[in-house]
């Protein structure tokens, strides 16, 4: 190819045109358009954290609900649960009562007047004293059978003997109540609560223990709780304590529960004119104590510990 045409074929600087020069102008718009990108960017970021901080302390507070609401409800539930149990064991008991006696009601023509031989009231024969009086220094023997039982009971504990011997474990601070009661207060005084049904329950237990072994049948216990629900846990664990049965509760039993204070007089009233021997056991939940109680000759009333409160809530 000739030197001519050759050169034609390469472009001459004169004609090819030079890009142009960036001017200061698109420089600034474009470091402020870096700008706002850059400040955008970091808007979004702090949105982005603030908005994690936000669901974080929303996780946590809806994990605290949802711990106290199985927490709430659970106890709620198990309260209710041990609230029906109890007056369902009320109920139970108080309607075996009532047909027990439907059943002992004679409804046969009188029997003949009985003759001058025959003896109309067992219990009125016996020798026991009809008031006990174990504060009294004259019946040292009838005391040492006390402090002998209560030792027992506290030492050598019989988990299955026979009915209405004290069947659960009696620690120093039972025996300490019983044994004040017993020779301090002489069988009728108050007893400062342990802070639960059960525990005031299981001093009841022990003092009705010994009463029994040296009255026997003469002894008729009263208990007094305003709620069906308490009585029914005084009758469970009474049973639980003593070995005693649901025949050995009702109006002309062992044992006999009573909401009314009125009732529960009444009742003492008639078993003492018949020679039989009440005790008055009130709960805790009382608050005004009937002054008709003071005149029998055995009473234990469970007087609320300020140190020591109850927690009546049916956690034991």
């Amino acid at each position: 190819m000739p030197p001519e045409e050759f050169s034609e074929l390469i472009p001459s600087s004169k004609n090819s045109p030079l890009p142009p020069l960036q001017s200061s102008s698109s420089r600034q718009a474009e470091a402020d358009v870096a700008r706002m990108v850059q400040t955008g960017l970091q808007d979004l970021l702090a949105q982005r954290q603030a908005l994690q901080q936000e669901i974080e302390q929303l996780e946590r507070r809806r994990d605290r609900i949802k711990a106290e609401m199985r927490t709430t409800f659970a106890g709620a539930s198990q309260e209710l649960s041990v609230r029906l149990q109890g007056f369902k064991d009320y109920l139970v008991g108080s309607l075996q009562d009532l047909a027990t006696a439907a059943e002992e009601l004679d409804l046969a023509p009188a029997p003949p007047a009985p003759t001058v031989n025959q003896t109309t009231q067992p219990m009125a024969q016996e020798a026991i004293p009809s008031t006990p009086a174990f504060s009294n220094q004259r019946f040292e023997e009838q005391r040492e059978r006390v402090r002998s039982l209560i030792d027992q009971y506290r030492t050598r504990p019989d988990y299955y003997g026979p009915p209405w011997q004290l069947r659960r474990t009696f620690e120093m601070v039972h025996a300490d109540r019983v044994s004040n009661w017993f020779f301090n207060q002489g069988g009728r005084g108050a007893v400062k609560s342990l802070g639960s049904r059960l525990q005031n329950v299981l001093v009841a237990s022990g003092a009705i223990s010994v009463l029994y072994a040296i009255y026997g049948d003469r002894l008729c216990n009263l208990v007094l709780a305003n709620t069906p629900e308490r009585l029914g846990e005084w009758r469970r664990w009474l049973q639980d304590c003593l070995g005693v049965t649901r025949g050995d509760f009702g109006a002309n039993q062992g044992i006999t529960l009573f909401e009314s204070p009125e009732a529960m007089i009444q009742r003492a009233e008639r078993l003492l004119d018949n020679g039989y021997l009440p005790m008055i056991i009130i709960d805790e939940s009382e608050d005004k104590l009937p002054l008709a109680a003071l005149q029998f000759p055995l009473w234990l009333i469970f007087a609320p510990d300020p140190a020591n409160p109850s927690q009546d809530n049916y956690y034991y």
